[in-house]
C-alpha cells in the first residue's frame, strides 16, 4: 500500500491535517506580525528594535522552560484530548492576535508570540510519540514522510499567507485576524476526529520543576547511545536549517539582486524540495526504518551547498529583479538545482532519523525522549542564530555563510558517524542491497516487533547477512565464521553490527562456547539473532543438513523460531558456484532478483533441526 492511502485511513488523516494546519497558523501569525512591524519601521525605531530583540527568544523560550512538562502530560495522558486542548488554546491566542492586529497593539502580539511557542511546544513531543500508536512498522517511514511533507508545505504557504493579508491595503489586519481564527477552529474540528491515543505511561508521576525535569529528560534520551546521535542529528539539521533560513532574505538581495517574489521563490524551492525528498523515503528504503539514507542526506546538504557557492557568489550586478527576470539571468537555473537538492536531501536525511527515534524508543518513555529532542534542538536553533550572526559580524556575506556550514556539515556529519558507526553500516547495507539487488520480502510479518527471537535461514552467499540486514525491520545479531569475522578491515564492520563470532568444536572449543554465551545473552535482552544452521555456504546451491547447535540454543534459551529463505542468489559473484577467479570479476546481472521468504514462528518445543530444515527447504522451493 502507498503512503498516500493514509490519506484514507481515519487514524492518520485527521492528525496530518491538524498539524497541518497548526504549522500553517503558526507561519502566518509570525509573518503578518513581521509584516505588521515592518511597515511601522519608519516612524517607530523603538518598536522595531523590540521586535529584532525579543521576538525570535519569546518564540523559542518556551521550549526550554516547558518541554519536560509537556513530555511527561504527553505519556501520564490521553494524546488525543491533550491535542484538542492545544487546539482550543490556538484559537484562545489567536482571538488576542486579533485584537492585537487591529489595534496595533505590538506588545500584545509579542505575548501571542510566547504562547504560539508555548503552543508548538506541547504540541511537538505528542506529534511525534502518537504516529508509533497510530501506524504500523511498515508505514512509520511513510507516515513520517508524509507530516514532514505536510509541515513544510504548510509552513510555506503560512508564510506567503501572513504576508499577503496583513499587506493587504486598509483591512490588512483584519484580514490576518480572520483567517488565523477561522485556521485554527479547523484545526480543532480536524483534532476532533483523531481516534484515541492511550496513555503510554499512565502511573508516571509529574515533576512540576521545569530546570529538574529537564535535567532528568536529557538523561532519559542520553540513555540509549544510538537514540541519543539520531537525536542530535536532528538537532544538527535544525542547526544547518536555521543558519540557511536567516541568511535567505539577504541571499536573495545580495547574491540573487532579487526582490520579494524571488524571495518567495526561493523558500518555495527549498520547501517543495524537502517535501520531495520526505516522500522519497519511503521508496528508497522499501518501507523499513532505514537510517542508511541518513549519510546520503549528510553528503547531498554538503555537495549541494557547495555547489550553491559556485554557482553565483558575487554581488548581483542588477537589483531588484522580479523571479522571472532572475530565471532569465544567467546560472539562474543552477541556483534553482541547488536549493530544491538541498532541500531534497535535508528531507532524506532528517525523516529516517525521526522514525529511528520512534521506533528504537521505549514506547513509555517517547515523548520524554521527544521533548529531550526538542530542548536540544532549541538550543541548536539558539546556537545557529549567534554562529550566523558572528560570521556576518566577521564580514562574511550570506552566501560564504552556506559555504561554511556547507563544509561544517561534513565535520559534524563525520562525528556522528564515528560515534555510532550503525550509520554508516545500515547506509553500505543499503548502498549494496539497493544496486546490485532488487529484493522482495514477503512474511515480514511473522517476525515478531518486540522480544526475542531466533531466526534460522539458508546460507546461499557471503553477503546473505547483509541482505536480511537491510530487510529486516529490527536489528538481529548475526552469528558468522570467526576466521571471516576476524578479516583484517572487515573486522570493524561485523563488531559494529554486532556480529557474533563462532568456530567449530574441534577448531577453537573456547570460540564455540562463547558464542553460545553471546547468542544466550542476545536472547535473554530481548533481541533478535539470526543463524545459519547449515554451518557453511552452500558448495552446490542445495541446502546442507542443519546441525544441532539450534537445538542446543534452544535448550538453554527456548524461544520462538523464525524459519527463512533466500532464493535468487545461487550463481551470483558472491556465492560459491564459480571459482575464486570467476568470482572477482563483475557481477553478470545488475538489479538481480532475489527473494527474502518468512514463515511463521515455531514453538521452541517443535524447532528441532530436522524440522527447520524441512521447513527451509519448502520455503526455498526450487529457486536457489
Amino acid at each position: 500500500m502507498s503512503q498516500f492511502a493514509l490519506f484514507g485511513q481515519r487514524r492518520f488523516a485527521p492528525f496530518f491535517w491538524t498539524q497541518a494546519l497548526a504549522a500553517f497558523n503558526d507561519n502566518a501569525f509570525r509573518n503578518a506580525l513581521l509584516m505588521l512591524v515592518g511597515f511601522q519601521l519608519g516612524s517607530n525605531d523603538r518598536v522595531a528594535g523590540l521586535y529584532a530583540n525579543f521576538a525570535p527568544a519569546l518564540f523559542i523560550l518556551p521550549f526550554f522552560l516547558f518541554s519536560a512538562s509537556a513530555g511527561q502530560l504527553a505519556e501520564k495522558f490521553e494524546k488525543t484530548r491533550i491535542i484538542r486542548w492545544v487546539k482550543l488554546f490556538e484559537i484562545a491566542a489567536m482571538t488576542i492576535a486579533a485584537v492585537g492586529f487591529i489595534t496595533h497593539h505590538i506588545t500584545l502580539l509579542l505575548v501571542v508570540l510566547f504562547m504560539m511557542g508555548l503552543h508548538s511546544t506541547v504540541f511537538g513531543p505528542i506529534k511525534y510519540a502518537i504516529l508509533p500508536q497510530a501506524l504500523k512498522p511498515a508505514e512509520l517511514v511513510g507516515g513520517n514522510g508524509l507530516v514532514e511533507m505536510g509541515t513544510q508545505l504548510a509552513m510555506l504557504l503560512g508564510m506567503i499567507a501572513g504576508n499577503v493579508l496583513m499587506s493587504a491595503a486598509h483591512v490588512g489586519p483584519w484580514l490576518s485576524a480572520t483567517a488565523t481564527i477561522a485556521v485554527a477552529v479547523v484545526g480543532y474540528l480536524a483534532s476532533r476526529a483523531i481516534p484515541p491515543a492511550p496513555a503510554t505511561a499512565p502511573e508516571l508521576k509529574i515533576n512540576w520543576n521545569p530546570f529538574g525535569e529537564t535535567a532528568r529528560v536529557i538523561d532519559i534520551t542520553r540513555a540509549d547511545r544510538t537514540v541519543w546521535n539520531a537525536v542530535l542529528g536532528i538537532s544538527w539539521f535544525w542547526f544547518f536549517g536555521t543558519v540557511l533560513i536567516a541568511q535567505l532574505l539577504n541571499y536573495t538581495r545580495q547574491t540573487l539582486g532579487g526582490d520579494g517574489s524571488v524571495y518567495t521563490l526561493v523558500l518555495t524551492l527549498f520547501s517543495v524540495g524537502s517535501g520531495i525528498g520526505a516522500l522519497l523515503c519511503e521508496k528508497l528504503s522499501s518501507r523499513r526504518v532505514e537510517i542508511g539514507l541518513v549519510p546520503l542526506g549528510a553528503f547531498g546538504l554538503t555537495a549541494f551547498g557547495v555547489d550553491l557557492y559556485f554557482a553565483r557568489h558575487g554581488f548581483a550586478s542588477v537589483r531588484g529583479l522580479n523571479w522571472l527576470g532572475f530565471l532569465h539571468t544567467a546560472g539562474s537555473w543552477r541556483v534553482v538545482l541547488d536549493l530544491t537538492l538541498i532541500g531534497a536531501f535535508a528531507g532524506l536525511y532528517v525523516v529516517p532519523l525521526f522514525a529511528f527515534v520512534q521506533a528504537r524508543a521505549p514506547r513509555e518513555k517517547l515523548s520524554r525522549i521527544i521533548a529531550g529532542n526538542n530542548i536540544m534542538n532549541a538550543v541548536l536553533i539558539v546556537a545557529a542564530a549567534l554562529f550566523g550572526m558572528g560570521l556576518g559580524a566577521l564580514g562574511l556575506h550570506a552566501v560564504q555563510i552556506f559555504l561554511v556550514a556547507a563544509l561544517l556539515n561534513v565535520l559534524v556529519a563525520a562525528y556522528i558517524f564515528t560515534l555510532v558507526p550503525e550509520f554508516i553500516l545500515r547506509f553500505v547495507t543499503w548502498l549494496l542491497t539497493s544496486t546490485l539487488y532488487r529484493v522482495r520480502a514477503d512474511g515480514l510479518r511473522h517476525i515478531p516487533e518486540e522480544g526475542p527471537a531466533l531466526l534460522v535461514c539458508n546460507h546461499v552467499s557471503y553477503v546473505d547477512p547483509l541482505l536480511l540486514m537491510a530487510n529486516l525491520r529490527r536489528p538481529a545479531r548475526f552469528v558468522m565464521y570467526y576466521r571471516i569475522f576476524n578479516i583484517p578491515l572487515l573486522k570493524f564492520l561485523f563488531k559494529t553490527a554486532k556480529a557474533i563470532p563462532i568456530a567449530g568444536q574441534k577448531e577453537d572449543p573456547a570460540v564455540l562456547q562463547q558464542a553460545y554465551d553471546a547468542v544466550d545473552a542476545a536472547l535473554a535482552d530481548g533481541e533478535l539473532v539470526c543463524i545459519f544452521p547449515e554451518g557453511a555456504l552452500t558448495q552446490d546451491g542445495e541446502i546442507a543438513s542443519f546441525r544441532s547447535g539450534v537445538e542446543r540454543i534452544l535448550a538453554r534459551r527456548p524461544v520462538p523460531v523464525v524459519p527463512m529463505a533466500l532464493r535468487g542468489l545461487w550463481g551470483s559473484m558472491w556465492s560459491r558456484r564459480d571459482s575464486a577467479l570467476h568470482r572477482a570479476r563483475l557481477p553478470r546481472r545488475f538489479r538481480a532478483r532475489v527473494e527474502l521468504v518468512v514463515d511463521a514462528p515455531l514453538p521452541p518445543e517443535c524447532a528441532s533441526a530436522a524440522a527447520l530444515e524441512a521447513r527451509v527447504r519448502v520455503l526455498r522451493g526450487e529457486m536457489a
